[in-house]
């Protein structure tokens, strides 16, 4: 399960991996109302992501790592969404992971420099979608949940290959 955190519009992305390829499950955006308190839309967002990991039973919930940019506010409130979905999977017994946008980007597309437009075409190719999904939030949470898918996949392959042995040539 991928997240983009926000406290206006979180995105979701679930994917499943078959085999050599990755299947989206489920994306969408939890939307709370700036007109209510902090509190309640935190509360929000817990009891929604909560129903979510109950309904899929993802084995990893993979974040978007906070960006400090120029607006602090913005960044609290970004930290906020994401410490509340941290909260819901460490209650379901969900692990957490967090990749930067770049290591997203690179994941997804090659290039940590990678256009958000790129990305979201890119997201649908890999997930074999005939369109971007939307809105822009879901198509993000499902880039974070393919960065993850992929480096869930060569973590596995890497502990299941064999040890190597050291070859001296003489």
């Amino acid at each position: 399960m991928g997240i983009d955190p926000g406290t206006a519009n979180l995105g979701f992305g679930v994917i499943r991996i078959e085999g050599g390829h990755m299947v989206a499950l489920d994306g969408g955006v939890i939307e709370t109302s700036s007109s209510d308190a902090a509190e309640k839309r935190l509360s929000q967002i817990h009891d929604s992501l909560h129903d979510l990991i109950t309904w899929h039973q993802p084995s990893a919930m993979a974040l978007e790592d906070l960006y400090f940019g120029k607006n602090v506010g913005s960044a609290m409130r970004v930290g906020q969404a994401s410490g509340v979905a941290m909260l819901a999977a460490a209650r379901n017994g969900v692990d957490c992971f967090a990749y930067t946008p770049q290591a997203i980007k690179n994941a997804v597309c090659g290039s940590g420099d990678a256009a958000k437009r790129q990305v979201q075409r890119m997201v649908a190719t890999l997930l074999g979608l005939s369109e971007p999904p939307r809105p822009d939030h879901a198509a993000d949470a499902l880039a974070v949940a393919i960065c993850h898918g992929g480096s869930a996949g060569m973590r596995e392959a890497a502990a299941a290959a064999p040890p190597a042995t050291a070859r001296v040539a003489n």
